[in-house]
């Protein structure tokens, strides 16, 4: 319990410390080594009282003195003779504004007010002609408006005085003018003061004739003194006071009073912010290990990070404003009532500490959890961002994709973008705007809505697809990148319909390969345990012994075949047998293999045609497995084919330099399945299955065919049954 204590105790002292440095960069610079009277606020007011105590109250000229120093240059009387134009011009206006005002008072019959607007008119332009043909005549007009503006300017000058005297009363001056002598005095300079400047010839008070903020006065078209040659300067000497006692009255000693405190208390959180930053030091690791073990860490951190890193920068944010808002109830927001004062200082502090412990309890979660270059990745890895970076990468995986993205969102930014900034800048042509916009917007629009129709079309069929519908061809339009999306499907489509069919297939051969192997074990098996009791009889005669012992062995000798040939079949097609491979002539090998069963033919009623080439066709071959191949489509030749018919058997090179050996046969039995079934293990072409075969004699082939990298096919046109096998010749 201690320990967390200490713990939130460094906590503290951490937010404190930086709070001190906060508030110490921000006003630090005012209030070390300087007192209220070199403050920023006192001497900006010093600054204003300086600049407008010279052309206010010293300096301020009467309206002769200035009337005085007025010259009217030629180029003023140009500028004034020529503002409205020529003379023509001039005169032609003047006709042109009263020519309709007397054509409305000639029509209504008003002579009296016709002759009225005829004198106006003719006296401007006498006025207008004059003014072109005596420079004495515009020189007085510009004079008299000069000496207007000045008059103007004094009573203006006078008011402010007035206002200045009375806000600036708290101060006493006595000044020597140094060019005249004059004394000016105001207060009494010899008071107790509460602030003092003494100004020497070396270091005089320097002020202006006329007042900065009352020189805009000057200021008239064409009419304008010019400020520049009687904003002149005068020095003085002596000495300028704030008296105690009407500083008081005035509220200047509040303002040193508060600068005080403000600075007593800005030093006592210095002062203490570096006890707390030592504190805060030394208790870091205690920090770092409590902070770590709070299970509220365990919830941040199955977030991704980018989250974490918005809730830090919020808190941040807001720990921020604490400290500004706390900084300035010091600095700004003083009451007279210091209880007050002081109760709302500690509830934002209170506040402001408040949110630290949240804003560094996370910065510490977040530093364990990337103080690592492998945590560091693993989470910015796993960020939003970074999917976000990803699916941008993938945006150009299409490149056509890509193009077609930027093109629109860039047509849909320009011409919202045109159309908008037309109407807030004032455009004078937002139809030609408008126009342009609609020339790339309204193509731009009716494409993307045409691409997003076809997409949602492209969506459906997929949804159909994914649900079973596979009756219906995606509809493949345009050149878009879409099109060869939806072409992708339709091959996807055909391959899962093709998938979906060889996997009914496969499940109907295991089926029957269950069956047929359940069939062929069981028959052999059931026969000899038939036989078997029937020899436990002792009532048998011995022919009858004989007679069941004969078929107890023809019977094993058929189940010994059946798993052989099952083994054999089982380890070619694993892969798990060894081939001896060599340079085998395989017309001695296929005349050697076809003249065993010649006999077998013969007694088959079949009539053998052998077609082989005169020359040896050579191939690198197992023979023995070869051999076998041979034999396998023999026998099924002599278990299969029709009594009485030929059989052909032919060896040839072909043209592409493979040797080709064909067995060709008219078959007893209807051959209803598919024809590429038959090299399945245990299927037979006659269906009821009462021949004396394993079922297994063209998956052998099948299989050595494959371990020798050649091809094996089969044909069967009605009754007609034809095996190819094609391997390459040497």
């Amino acid at each position: 319990m201690l320990k967390k204590w200490r713990t939130l105790l460094a906590l503290l002292c951490l937010i404190w410390a930086i709070f001190s440095i906060f508030t110490f960069s921000r006003i630090g610079y005012q209030y070390i080594g300087k007192s209220y009277f070199q403050s920023e606020n006192f001497q900006h007011e010093i600054d204003n009282f300086q600049s407008q105590l010279g052309p206010l109250v010293l300096n301020l000229p009467t309206a002769d003195d200035l009337k005085s120093k007025i010259e009217v240059t030629q180029d003023e009387i140009e500028d004034h003779r020529n503002y409205y134009g020529s003379l023509g011009e001039q005169i032609e206006n003047i006709k042109t504004q009263y020519e309709s005002r007397i054509q409305e008072a000639t029509n209504v019959n008003a002579t009296d007010l016709k002759t009225k607007l005829e004198k106006e008119r003719d006296e401007k332009i006498k006025d207008i002609t004059a003014n072109f043909e005596d420079d004495e005549h515009v020189r007085k007009k510009i004079l008299a408006q000069k000496e207007e503006v000045i008059d103007q300017y004094i009573k203006a000058a006078k008011d402010e005085a007035k206002s200045f005297v009375k806000n600036y009363n708290y101060w006493s001056y006595e000044l020597t003018n140094t060019d005249t002598g004059e004394i000016y005095r105001s207060g009494d300079v010899s008071e107790s003061s509460a602030y003092k400047i003494r100004y020497t010839p070396q270091h005089p008070l320097t002020t202006w004739n006329i007042s900065d903020n009352l020189s805009h006065i000057f200021y008239r078209t064409d009419t304008s003194v010019e400020t520049e040659t009687l904003r002149e300067t005068t020095d003085y000497t002596g000495t300028i006071t704030i008296s105690k006692k009407l500083a008081q009255l005035a509220g200047i000693m509040e303002g040193y009073e508060r600068f005080t405190r403000n600075q007593y208390i800005f030093f006592f959180i210095w002062i203490t912010g570096i006890l707390a930053a030592v504190f805060a030091w030394k208790g870091r690791k205690e920090v770092l290990q409590v902070v770590q073990g709070i299970k509220e860490k365990e919830a941040l951190a199955r977030m991704k990070i980018d989250f974490q890193l918005i809730i830090l920068f919020i808190s941040g944010c807001v720990y921020w404003a604490a400290s500004e808002i706390a900084f300035e109830s010091i600095e700004y927001h003083y009451q007279n009532n210091y209880v007050s004062y002081v109760l709302d200082f500690l509830f934002k502090i209170g506040v402001l500490f408040i949110v630290g412990i949240l804003f560094y309890v996370q910065l510490i979660w977040l530093y364990d959890r990337v103080n690592t270059a492998k945590k560091l990745e693993g989470n910015l890895k796993s960020s939003y961002l970074w999917a976000l970076g990803d699916s941008m990468t993938d945006l150009f995986i299409n490149r056509s994709i890509a193009l077609h993205s930027i093109v629109m969102i860039s047509a849909a930014f320009f011409g919202g973008g045109s159309l908008v900034a037309s109407i807030l800048m004032g455009s004078r042509f937002p139809v030609l705007v408008l126009g342009i916009c609609t020339i790339i917007g309204v193509p731009s629009l009716v494409v993307f809505l045409s691409r997003m129709g076809y997409l949602n079309r492209i969506m459906k069929d997929t949804k159909d697809m994914a649900e079973g519908r596979l009756n219906r061809d995606v509809k493949v339009i345009g050149k878009s990148p879409l099109k060869e999306h939806a072409e992708n499907l339709n091959h996807l489509r055909e391959g899962v319909r093709t998938s979906m069919h060889e996997q009914a297939k496969s499940e109907r051969l295991k089926t029957e390969l269950i069956t047929n192997v359940s069939h062929d074990l069981r028959t052999p098996l059931t026969s000899i345990i038939t036989y078997t009791d029937l020899l436990k009889n002792p009532d048998i005669t011995e022919d009858e012994r004989k007679q069941y012992i004969h078929i107890l062995d023809k019977k094993s000798e058929r189940l010994k075949v059946l798993i052989e040939d099952l083994f054999e079949v089982s380890k070619m097609a694993s892969g798990n047998i060894e081939l001896h491979r060599s340079r085998v002539n395989l017309t001695q090998l296929i005349q050697q293999a076809v003249g065993e069963h010649e006999e077998d033919l013969v007694q088959a009623h079949l009539d053998l045609r052998m077609t082989k080439p005169n020359e040896p066709i050579y191939a690198y071959v197992d023979g023995q497995k070869w051999w076998r191949l041979i034999d396998n489509l023999i026998v099924n030749v002599l278990k299969y084919s029709l009594e009485g018919t030929r059989v052909y058997v032919t060896l040839k090179r072909t043209a592409d330099g493979d040797a080709e050996f064909t067995v060709k046969n008219v078959a007893k039995y209807e051959i209803s399945e598919d024809a590429e079934e038959l090299f399945e293990r245990f299927k037979r072409a006659d269906a009821s299955r009462h021949t004396e075969g394993s079922g297994l004699g063209l998956a052998i082939a099948q299989s050595i065919v494959d371990l020798h990298d050649a091809r094996m096919s089969i044909d069967v046109d009605g009754d007609l049954f034809k095996v190819i096998v094609r391997i390459p010749a040497v």
